[in-house]
């Protein structure tokens, strides 16, 4: 059943808090686990083993041989190479040559939308969350010139989207909602030096200055942003989640150091923009493409352990035979057992590894992995397990290898509606931000905001004659298409840019094929009189 807590504060960061809020460290700490896995970095998540056999002799060549086979980099990465390995265009809906058109251009071509995208989907499937924030800006910081008491050289505002870390980002719910937000924080730790006093540095050892944290506090509410400061105090370190998360607790409120605490932005709409890798009904945060495979992961690398220490041992076994003179002493790679002269053949002491399963345990593993993952095996060009489900090259048909990559497409296709709906919502909050920081000022040419569309690829090869020859069927013959918009299809151009290719074209043909006056056709011909 669900329940709604009514917080009587009327925000997450005050005096006397903690942060980060306690209802937010199971989220922090899945962030955590995450990115530990997929840096490659499994050792400081996956202990089973060596837990396992922590009290036997095993224990320090277990902790020697692990082997961290970092799958998920490649499975996360995939979807969204598929995403924007052709990049979207992005239409307003107006004609090519309007200022509304080349604002959204302009907007995602200097933001560098699809890098932007692309390291967003692979960020969700690490976390399950990814967020980006909208705002109205000189793009360089210019802060080091003015510490440096150097003139800066000018530098225009303009919209910029980028990524914000989701660690540091806090939503807060609308009452009797788990989708909605009323507010979005983002909150961070900054450590300043601050000189001690005399008093102080005698229990410091004589260290004149200390580090200090603050909590810097940036809270948007619909139409405007709050700055806030605040001193923290360190509180320890939750390990409930086997991850390390620093806690502290808030203390007074301090002076952000800004001109303007609270600032307007012209628009109903929050700065921040959700991009979750995968939803449900029951909350707002996304489920990531590790947190299910978790427990799969591990039991692959021990396994690869496992199997790795026993062709160690079998490269490296016991000897035993008679008892060798100290004088003529045989070179063993292993240990040598002396036994009497009427004793056993002299031998290695080898056992039976079981090796074959498991290797089949760990093809199951393998598949199980693939399967979770909804992504084929040969689509990485090559494959592992047993169940090889062929190499994908086998097809020559359009239709057949969309139906052999329809798992990995149904699933981009799930991760882009969310990014579709946010990154509209960004361009379209940065069109509004600009009219609203341009109201007045003389030489900006205004335009009314539009609701962008974005138009996607799927990244799979595309037969154009086939597509051509359908077209030519449904419509009897009839063109579908004009040629701006095949020239921006085919090669992945904006509309100015497609336009200039048109423009070229047109010369091209006006200087080979040249101009004939129609009239001169209707011209009559002189008639000489000589010949009546």
């Amino acid at each position: 059943m669900t329940e709604f807590y009514n917080i009587k504060e009327k925000k997450l960061f005050y005096p006397g808090a903690a942060y980060p809020p306690d209802v937010e460290i199971p989220r922090l700490a899945k962030y955590e686990r995450g990115r530990t896995i997929f840096e490659g970095r499994h050792a400081e998540i996956y202990d089973r083993a060596s837990s396992l056999l922590k009290d036997s002799p095993h224990a320090s060549q277990l902790k020697t041989l692990f082997i961290a086979v970092n799958l998920m980099d490649l499975l996360l990465t995939k979807p969204a190479d598929l995403m924007v390995g052709e990049a979207p265009s992005y239409s307003s809906g107006k004609d090519h040559g309007s200022v509304v058109q080349e604002r959204v251009d302009s907007i995602a071509e200097e933001n560098d939308l699809t890098q932007l995208i692309h390291e967003a989907v692979v960020g969700a499937g690490i976390r399950g969350d990814s967020f980006i924030k909208t705002y109205y800006a000189p793009r360089a910081d210019i802060s080091e010139t003015l510490e440096l008491g150097l003139t800066p050289p000018p530098q225009d505002l303009e919209p910029i989207i980028e990524p914000v870390d989701p660690s540091i980002v806090f939503p807060e719910l609308s009452r009797g909602s788990k989708k909605r937000f009323k507010a979005i924080n983002i909150a961070w730790v900054e450590w300043e030096i601050e000189r001690t006093d005399m008093i102080t540095s005698l229990f410091t050892r004589g260290l004149q200055y200390t580090d200090k944290p603050y909590l810097n506090v940036e809270r948007h509410i619909p139409g405007y942003i709050i700055y806030e400061r605040y001193e923290l105090f360190n509180s320890g370190v939750d390990t409930s989640y086997d991850v390390p998360i620093s806690t502290y607790k808030i203390g007074e409120q301090v002076a952000t150091g800004r001109h303007q605490d609270i600032v307007p932005t012209g628009t109903s709409r929050l700065l921040i923009d959700h991009i979750p890798y995968k939803t449900t009904d029951e909350h707002w945060s996304g489920i990531s493409g590790i947190e299910k495979v978790e427990s799969v992961l591990s039991a692959i690398n021990e396994r690869l352990v496992q199997i790795d220490y026993i062709l160690w041992k079998h490269a490296d076994p016991t000897a035993y035979g008679p008892d060798i003179d100290d004088g003529d002493t045989a070179r063993w790679g292993g240990k040598y057992i002396p036994l009497e002269s009427n004793d056993v053949t002299p031998g290695y002491m080898v056992w039976e590894g079981q090796l074959e399963s498991a290797f089949r345990e760990l093809d199951l593993l393998l598949g199980i992995v693939y399967q979770m993952s909804e992504t084929p095996q040969w689509l990485f060009g090559t494959t592992l397990a047993s169940d090889k489900g062929g190499t994908g090259t086998s097809h020559t048909d359009v239709g057949a290898i969309k139906a052999r990559f329809m798992p990995i497409l149904s699933k981009v296709k799930r991760i882009r509606t969310h990014v579709d709906r946010a990154l509209r919502d960004a361009l379209y909050k940065a069109q509004e931000l600009e009219l609203f920081a341009n109201q007045g000022v003389e030489g900006f040419e205004p335009y009314e905001a539009v609701y962008p569309k974005i138009e996607w690829r799927d990244g799979l090869p595309r037969d154009d004659k086939e597509a051509a020859e359908v077209a030519q069927i449904r419509t009897g013959g009839k063109a579908t298409q004009s040629v701006m918009d095949a020239i921006k299809e085919m090669d992945g151009l904006s509309d100015a840019q497609a336009a200039e290719m048109l423009r070229r074209i047109t010369e091209d043909d006006d200087r080979t094929l040249g101009t004939v006056d129609a009239s001169i056709f209707n011209e009559e011909d002189p008639v000489d009189e000589s010949d009546q």
